[in-house]
């Protein structure tokens, strides 16, 4: 709700998704340091605002919204583009706490993210690319650029690697289209 502030909401929130049987307090303390670990402590007391009313900014409002899913530590965790709206330093400070909490407690990540950093990029384990509804690629993120590089589009040297999928399996813009989505049950290939 756009006229709570950031503490009241993710207080809300606790109050109602974790067990009754925690006492108050501990529930206050508990979502005290989600607030934290996401870079929400100075902000805790803002108004959440809107389109009416001013408040925190859309990047802190989407970490407002994760703070909300991590209160509970889920075993499987969906997130649609956690760092949208978030600058380099502040997408990876919330991914790698995603990544460190997931690795703590035991939790699965499923996030679709665009044009991640190579610091965010190096969190992932596993990646999934896809083109016009296709998989063009799923596997260990490490094994992407040798998949590229066998497929005859290597990395070029100071390029960040997501970048570098991301403009080869787009061709939106490329009247040439050099990509070959491949078709259910056919195995995946680019082409020169």
């Amino acid at each position: 709700m756009s006229t709570m502030s950031v503490r009241e909401a993710i207080y809300y929130s606790a109050q109602l998704q974790l067990p009754g049987t925690m006492p108050a307090a501990e529930k206050r303390a508990h979502a005290d340091a989600v607030i934290r670990e996401m870079g929400l402590g100075d902000a805790m007391d803002t108004r959440i605002g809107g389109r009416m009313t001013k408040g925190i900014s859309g990047g802190q409002r989407k970490r407002v919204t994760i703070c909300v899913e991590m209160l509970t530590r889920p075993r499987l965790l969906f997130l649609d583009e956690p760092t949208s709206g978030l600058d380099s330093a502040a997408s990876y400070h919330v991914m790698s706490h995603i990544a460190r909490v997931a690795a703590r407690e035991g939790m699965t990540v499923v996030a679709a993210v665009h044009q991640p950093c190579g610091d965010v990029f190096d969190l992932f384990h596993r990646l999934c690319l896809l083109a016009y509804g296709r998989t063009i690629f799923f596997g260990p993120a490490s094994g992407a650029t040798q998949f590229f590089t066998e497929s005859g589009f290597p990395c070029p040297p100071l390029r960040n690697p997501s970048d570098h999928f991301l403009r080869t399996i787009n061709k939106d813009f490329d009247e040439r289209k050099l990509l070959k989505v491949p078709k259910p049950g056919e195995k995946r290939q680019l082409k020169q």
